[in-house]
């Protein structure tokens, strides 16, 4: 999928989340530089409907945990981790078993992913606004969240 503008990358995420529920994991991948942050923060925004400058990068903590009404939802920055196990101490182990874990750079956890999770990469595009998104699916509740997407996507294309 193509998106040209940040806000069709933030509009991506907002359509994303009201299909997402307690236990889902899902992993951003792409180079520095390629929206995950921004895809995140639009989800979560979006989920908890929450004002944009409440809703920080977790670059330098590494995890941010957002507990609302509406779900609880952690999201990890896993750019700086040194290795898989150091996940532990950021208890990723609750956040898949009790929240919505949106995962920026998936590949770091190795082994310690879950079978079913949402893989969206991102990558630059032709332009400096523009990406490319490709949508992976691990498993049968990450197809069932990939489905829901495409059908929001096709309903408003």
């Amino acid at each position: 999928m193509r998106v040209e503008t940040l806000a069709e990358t933030e509009g991506l995420a907002q359509r994303l989340s009201p299909h997402a529920a307690s236990g889902d994991v899902i992993g951003l991948c792409g180079p520095l530089g390629s929206g995950k942050s921004a895809f995140a923060r639009a989800f979560i925004r979006a989920r908890l409907d929450w004002p944009a400058e409440e809703v920080p990068s977790p670059t330098f903590t590494l995890v941010q945990l957002y507990e609302h009404a509406a779900g609880t939802i952690w999201h990890f920055d896993l750019y700086r981790l040194d290795g898989p196990e150091d996940a532990y101490e950021l208890g990723i182990e609750d956040a898949f078993s009790n929240a919505i874990s949106l995962i920026e750079w998936p590949e770091k956890l190795g082994d310690l992913m879950p079978a079913d999770w949402l893989e969206l990469h991102l990558a630059p595009g032709e332009d400096d606004e523009a990406r490319l998104i490709t949508i992976t699916p691990h498993g049968p509740r990450a197809q069932t969240l990939a489905g829901a997407l495409g059908r929001d996507l096709e309903a408003e294309g």
